[in-house]
């Protein structure tokens, strides 16, 4: 019995959802999550709902849909690409994501925008451009984003890697002109480039393409919704639009958000990691009236279709789910490195503690490993140093998979080893977490996120004050708990009480014996520890001999 099953109940519960005239389902950000979360602990069951379960979703609801004579459009906003192992643990010579792109590729999505994630590096973005923008016939939108091709003819040419715009008429007779937008992104691979949205607004084409009124304005975005640059292309269609609908849907922080830019427009953020399953609810008219939820990604969630476990599974829905387990096993993601005996947690609990993952990675796991790859040095005084962010999600009870690696540690450690003076050495770690981070493995990008998306969870667990059980009186389950800026009341669709959440060093370390030491920092941070031995003592510390990579 899978996960999903397990949890799936024929009873009902929550409010339904409220319909309007034009409807939305939207996704971020799914970073290769297409399974959802397959572990028992929570609250990995709130989001064990898989892409083919999602493509079910949306076949029912556009049938629901069409019996009201409304309009679902179903869209997403970048990022699919690193973070699990169904898109990043590619056999050697493939190319990240190509193999879940394929899959993903069958959804019935109306309009799609390229994320931050998809222009790391030049062939993931060559891919998105060959292989996977143009099975979306026009609906996949890079208004601001280009790559550099050479054409079948051998010239050299800069191009949209998808379409910068698309204008469709919608079921329901609808007029829709609809943008992808990315944020002022600067960490793009070479061959491609990122055009600042301040600078887009103002080209020709930009303005003819807003020029002809529509029945609403569709801007899709790999952008915060709130304090980013969508005001930026909001006021320019606004200024020659004031009354037509805008909705608009971001990404990239990893929140749940919303914000009304005024009183006829929506903007729109859904989470990260196929947790959530966002929906808009307009209803159009001289007063518009706006609604927002924010859906966990389950299957009982998905009882606003009004299904059974008889009835929601659709072909294709299943046939995708069952593509996506067929990738897991070629790319062996299964493969078991041994049994975890217990819950670790990257932030739920302080640093340090027993329950701690940088704890766990820091104490246990980095003093086995680096003795045993270098045992001549094995006797060496010494002082391990890592980036705590390497470490990217928690490690739940049971089989730790080749799966879970890609999860919680994506980045390949370099571990330098350095000869340094016990003086210096043994004030190595308080100087790194002084002087913030030097990093060459973490983006300036994925730490913004990371802050973001922290300061969100913080302040639910720090704030909260609504109950801890349901209506019936069973404890609520852990999970997010949303305030945003939209009107409706609170957006989730299923209560839970908040997960607790602790601040992190921003580096982790360890000593083993005193006297002259040798500091063995991972690659991500050796610049910094080298920067503050030049600037303690004005000299550089000596290499050791070779590197070791885990």
């Amino acid at each position: 019995m899978s996960l999903a099953d397990f949890h799936y109940r024929d009873t009902t519960f929550g409010l339904p959802l409220e319909w309007g005239d034009v409807n939305f389902i939207h996704t971020t950000d799914t970073h290769g999550w297409l399974l959802g979360h397959q572990k028992f602990s929570e609250p990995e069951p709130n989001a064990s709902g898989t892409l083919g379960d999602l493509y079910s979703f949306i076949h029912h609801m556009k049938e629901l849909a069409a019996t009201r004579g409304a309009d679902l459009l179903v869209v997403d906003s970048g990022d699919m690409h690193d973070g699990n192992g169904l898109s990043d643990g590619f056999p050697e010579g493939g190319v990240n994501g190509h193999e879940t792109n394929k899959i993903f590729a069958r959804m019935p999505y109306d309009a799609l925008a390229i994320g931050n994630h998809e222009l790391y590096k030049y062939p993931i973005t060559l891919d998105v451009y060959k292989n996977f923008a143009p099975k979306w016939k026009g609906r996949y939108l890079t208004s601001n984003v280009n790559i550099t091709v050479v054409s079948p003819s051998g010239q050299v040419k800069n191009v949209p890697v998808g379409e910068r715009y698309t204008k469709f008429t919608t079921s329901q007779g609808r007029k829709v002109t609809a943008l992808g937008v990315l944020f002022k992104f600067a960490n793009y691979a070479q061959n491609t480039t990122v055009q600042e949205p301040e600078l887009l607004v103002a080209e020709k084409w930009f303005q003819e393409v807003i020029e002809e009124e529509p029945d609403f304005f569709l801007l899709l975005g790999h952008m915060a919704v709130y304090e980013d640059n969508w005001p930026v292309v909001f006021a320019a269609i606004r200024q020659r639009h004031p009354n037509t609908p805008i909705f608009i849907f971001g990404g990239h922080t990893h929140i749940r958000d919303c914000v009304m830019l005024d009183d006829r427009s929506m903007a729109l953020e859904s989470g990260r990691y196929m947790e959530t399953v966002g929906a808009t609810l307009p209803s159009k008219g001289k007063d518009m009236k706006f609604s927002r939820r924010y859906l966990d990604n389950n299957r009982v969630t998905y009882y606003h279709t009004n299904t059974t476990t008889v009835n929601f599974d659709t072909p294709e829905g299943a046939a995708i789910t069952r593509g996506l387990w067929d990738l897991a096993a070629k790319f062996r993601l299964g493969s078991t490195f041994g049994l975890v005996p217990k819950d670790y947690y990257l932030d739920r609990v302080p640093y340090p503690s027993e329950d701690s993952v940088v704890s766990l990675f820091i104490d246990k796991v980095l003093p086995i490993v680096l003795p045993a790859s270098n045992p001549e040095r094995a006797g060496v005084p010494s002082i391990i140093l890592a980036n705590a962010g390497s470490q990217r999600f928690d490690v739940f009870k049971g089989p730790f998979t080749r799966n879970d690696e890609f999860i919680v540690s994506p980045f390949k450690n370099s571990f330098q080893y350095l000869t340094l003076p016990y003086g210096i050495g043994k004030h190595l770690l308080r100087r790194l977490n002084e002087f913030g981070a030097y990093s060459q493995a973490v983006t300036d990008d994925d730490a913004f996120v990371a802050s973001r998306y922290n300061a969100w969870r913080k302040k639910q667990y720090e704030s909260f004050s609504g109950s801890l059980v349901d209506a019936t009186g069973e404890p609520l389950t852990l999970g997010y708990v949303t305030t945003d800026q939209c009107p409706g009341g609170p957006g989730d669709d299923t209560p839970h009480r908040p997960i607790p959440v602790f601040d992190a060093p921003g580096y982790a370390g360890i000593q083993r014996s005193h006297g002259p030491v040798e500091a063995i920092p991972s690659e991500a941070i050796q610049m910094g520890v080298r920067s503050i031995y030049r600037r303690d003592e004005g000299r550089t510390c000596t290499t050791g001999i070779g590197s070791e990579s885990q």
